[in-house]
């Protein structure tokens, strides 16, 4: 202790320590095994050659497809707004939770963005510099022989006369092998395309990256619903729910517009299967800019129409029966079609809302269920088949009151306000089905509801994304770098003429003439190639490879 505190006052002095040997020998000792700090600097330098390894690439390419698959697990917000609605209502605790952890928004996610963002920079780290690095291979001459051809993975041996280096380096470059060649050697190699393929296959990775980043910036995605006979055109205004990406305004959606002329959906009528749908299709009239022609086009789920790269898919569809409902003092307050929600799939048996705002002295409110084919079953109605083979509109609740219109809270039209409803004073409950041009007199005056027809109604999906084609272009030269990787072998060859294969060895028995091989791709088999690489050299000569 005392030669350590004698050591310090002496550095605080600016004095050299005085110290016994032993005790220079100790301090070079804990000097030596004194940890270093990396630093900042050496952090940053290890964080990025971490982040740009082979490795972490891969493993963030396997988190970003499994980040990808709670997309198609859970119904996600503005593709399947109802699912989702449903979803809390079924199970409330559980969606609280999904919610949470973004999994109805997962494309929209914090955690997937990071994905994202850390795959993109860990491609551009590991294709920048293997790309450099394959461009002066690609420069790089083939190399010369090594000494002994004979410990090579290939190897072969033969006489062959007037055989000249001049003469081996055609064959070989008949065969598509870069070549090189010396006084009494040449040396060859192929192959080249593997690494290609392996550097196209990440760089399209990138771009199906950068494809996909741009369609979010400068695309759109709309929601609509349009019943049969009715139109749309495309501004935001008449979209139920509208999407669009950070760079995109009102000006920029394509100015076109069309009107539902008729929709057709057909099911199979027997057999085990009766009931299950085999076609849907919607006849459009489509403007494609104002003032242009009317053009008709067929809207089928696999048929987009396409409007300068603006696409409009059919998702959905469900009926949407009329009513004509007279108030208490004989006035028409509604008169029009009424998209229902289907609620049997196997049958499209629907519920209806009608809210009438407009009706005197009260306001109505009314639930009605649609049945597209009614039987009667057990004192009830049911329905048996998803087409409208005998549909009726059955009111299985009249209201009369306050809709709770005025109050400023939207409110969703495929529902009565549950705080308004107790304030309503109910004037039917569950009436027997209405056909086709049949009547139901409400009861106190309040009016009556007249069934008068069967519309249906579309749900369509238009999204503008311009990163779409770069993506299938992305994709298909992904897919070819692939196939290249995985097929191409690289390997080399080198042919010495007239001299030995080592120091101090004799010359070959058999020949004057050394052929050997070997591949650069682990598990692959090059004894067939370089069988037929000896073959062109010298028909008929014995192989040696091993």
């Amino acid at each position: 202790m005392e030669e350590v505190e004698q050591a310090t006052r002496e550095r605080e002095a600016g004095e050299a320590p005085r110290a016994t040997p032993a005790t220079d020998s100790g301090a070079e000792d804990r000097a030596a095994v004194r940890p270093v700090g990396l630093g900042v600097v050496g952090w940053a330098r290890w964080f990025w050659r971490t982040l740009t390894s082979m490795r972490t690439a891969l493993i963030l390419l396997f988190l970003f497809a499994l980040g990808s698959i709670p997309g198609s697990i859970w119904p996600q917000r503005g593709v399947s707004d109802a699912k989702v609605a449903q979803y809390f209502d079924d199970s409330p605790q559980l969606a609280e939770w999904l919610d949470r952890f973004w999994l109805f928004d997962v494309f929209k996610a914090p955690w997937f963005a990071a994905i994202y963002l850390l795959l993109f920079l860990s491609l551009i780290g590991c294709v920048l510099p293997r790309t450099m690095t394959h461009l002066r291979e690609l420069r790089r001459k083939p190399p010369t022989p090594p000494r002994n051809l004979a410990r090579l993975p290939q190897h072969a041996s033969f006489e062959a006369e007037g055989l000249t280096v001049e003469a081996v380096a055609k064959r070989l470059r008949r065969m598509r092998f870069r070549v090189t060649t010396g006084p009494d050697w040449v040396a060859a190699e192929k192959g080249y395309l593997r690494e290609t393929g392996n550097l196209l296959f990440h760089v399209a990775l990138l771009g199906l990256l950068i494809a996909v980043g741009a369609g979010a910036l400068y695309g759109y995605r709309g929601n609509v619903l349009v019943v049969e006979g009715e139109g749309f055109a495309n501004t935001v205004a008449a979209y139920d729910r509208y999407m669009p990406g950070q760079q995109v305004n009102a000006e920029s959606l394509e100015p076109f517009s069309f009107t539902v002329k008729d929709f057709q959906a057909s099911y199979i009528a027997k057999g085990e299967r009766r009931g299950q749908p085999l076609d849907f299709q919607a006849d459009l009239g489509v403007t494609d800019a104002p003032g242009a022609p009317e053009r008709d086009f067929a809207l089928k789920v696999n048929d987009p129409l396409d409007v300068n790269g603006t696409l409009t898919y059919l998702i959905d569809h469900g009926y949407a029966p009329t009513f004509k409902i007279t108030d208490g003092k004989g006035q028409v307050a509604f008169d029009g079609p009424v998209p229902c929600l289907v609620v049997q799939p196997a049958t499209f048996t629907s519920e209806c809302v009608i809210k009438v705002p407009d009706a005197q002295p009260e306001q109505l409110g009314l639930l009605v269920a649609f049945l597209p084919t009614t039987v009667p079953m057990n004192d009830q109605w049911i329905s048996v088949f998803p087409g409208a083979a005998n549909p009726t509109a059955q009111v299985y609740g009249a209201f009369a009151g306050d809709l709770g219109l005025k109050n400023g809270r939207p409110q969703s039209v495929y529902e009565l306000e549950p705080t308004s409803l107790k304030k309503m004073k109910p004037l039917v409950m569950k009436a027997d089905p209405l056909a086709v041009g049949k009547k139901l007199d409400l009861p106190n005056g309040a009016g009556s509801i007249e069934f008068t027809g069967v519309k249906e109604w579309i749900a369509l999906q238009i999204t503008h994304d311009p990163g779409r084609l770069p993506a299938f272009v992305a994709s298909a030269l992904a897919v070819v770098g692939l196939v290249l990787s995985l097929t191409v072998r690289r390997r080399r060859v080198w042919v010495r003429i007239g001299s030995a294969s080592s120091e101090g060895r004799r010359e070959q028995d058999r020949g004057p003439v050394e052929v050997g091989g070997l591949t650069r791709t682990e598990g692959s088999d090059f004894s067939e190639e370089f069988a037929e690489i000896v073959s062109a050299l010298n028909p008929g000569v014995k192989n040696d490879a091993r």
